[in-house]
């Protein structure tokens, strides 16, 4: 009797070392996540505060940064015009919404760098190698767009848009409606420069390749023409002059992608014409008939399709790296 009572207490205290790694895994995993949710928080409140205090030291030169901004349309202006604020708080309101964009525009290295020290961590050594050109490739093409849409594109619009003024007309412009203006240019044309970027990824990420890209080159004329067309202003000069840059973007960024990504072995996610190849090799190993949906096929209305699975992949493999590698560092 004795015997049969100490087996039980044996077997329970068996039972119970089994569960309680479980259960102190699940409170790890709890805190690891809630630690991350933390270190999220405080790079974040980090990149506030840095762009808090660019603007505070900004602050007192906000009509000085303004008049920087206006120089290319004041000197276009005609003899005898200026610019004129129509709006009771326009003379505050311009200059101090320019000082927050350049407050953000100088900080967004910093921003970046807190991003990247965020998700750093969940990438393979190979993956980090080929993202942190592109995250500094990211900013310095922003800040290229931005100088080009400057230096060449507005002296050059400003200049058209003054001569055709008609005869009798006087161009006096409203500080707060040319701010709206030139704000979106900047935006367009730092998103325009982003194209490099773009394709590279869409290469390294298996959802298309250079070759796919190179014979869809008349379309990405046209859409280039068409996106010039939509974030710009509704005049010919200022479209020719975003598309025109698109398109040569394009061609640097799938020269790159040939060169680089490629260069540095091929992609570990399948492309489309990849996954469809399996598909099909997986029919008629199991005796399938080409018009059976595969259940990971895109056509079943699965969402393992390449593009989305290359998402998928990525955040299992990043939540992985971020939450189950210090849990389990012997798994």
């Amino acid at each position: 009797m004795i015997a049969e009572l100490g087996g039980d207490l044996q077997k329970h205290h068996r039972l119970m070392l089994a569960r309680k790694p479980r259960h102190e895994n699940t409170q790890d995993r709890e805190q690891s996540f809630l630690s991350h949710l933390i270190e999220l928080r405080d790079r974040l409140l980090r990149s506030v505060l840095c762009v808090l205090l660019i603007f505070l030291v900004l602050f007192p030169f906000a009509n000085d940064i303004y008049l920087l901004v206006a120089t290319p349309l004041i000197a276009q202006l005609p003899a005898g015009s200026a610019m004129i604020a129509t709006e009771v708080a326009a003379p505050f309101l311009a200059p101090f919404k320019v000082t927050v964009m350049m407050a953000i525009f100088i900080g967004m290295p910093f921003v970046l760098y807190q991003a990247w020290a965020f998700v750093a961590p969940g990438l393979y050594r190979q993956e980090r190698v080929l993202a942190l050109p592109l995250v500094i490739s990211t900013a310095l093409l922003f800040y290229l767009g931005v100088a080009f849409a400057y230096f060449l594109v507005f002296p050059l619009i400003f200049a058209f848009f003054t001569a055709v003024a008609p005869q009798g007309v006087t161009v006096m412009t409203d500080i707060s409606r040319y701010l709206d203006f030139v704000l979106k240019l900047f935006f367009a044309f730092g998103m325009a420069f982003e194209v490099p970027v773009a394709t590279i990824l869409l290469v390294w990420a298996g959802v298309t390749t250079p070759e796919s890209l190179a014979a869809k080159r008349p379309y990405v004329l046209v859409a280039a023409f068409i996106m010039g067309m939509l974030l710009t202003p509704p005049d010919v000069v200022s479209q020719i002059l975003l598309a025109v840059p698109i398109w040569l973007l394009f061609e640097l960024g799938l020269f790159f992608s040939r060169t680089w990504v490629q260069g540095n072995g091929p992609s570990r996610a399948p492309t489309i014409a990849q996954g469809r190849k399996r598909r099909s090799t997986r029919r008629k190993k199991v005796g399938k008939k080409p018009g059976d949906k595969d259940p990971g096929s895109p056509e079943s209305g699965s969402s393992h399709g390449p593009p989305l699975l290359v998402v998928m992949r990525f955040l299992q493999r990043y939540s992985k790296m971020r939450f189950g590698s210090r849990l389990h560092p012997n798994g």
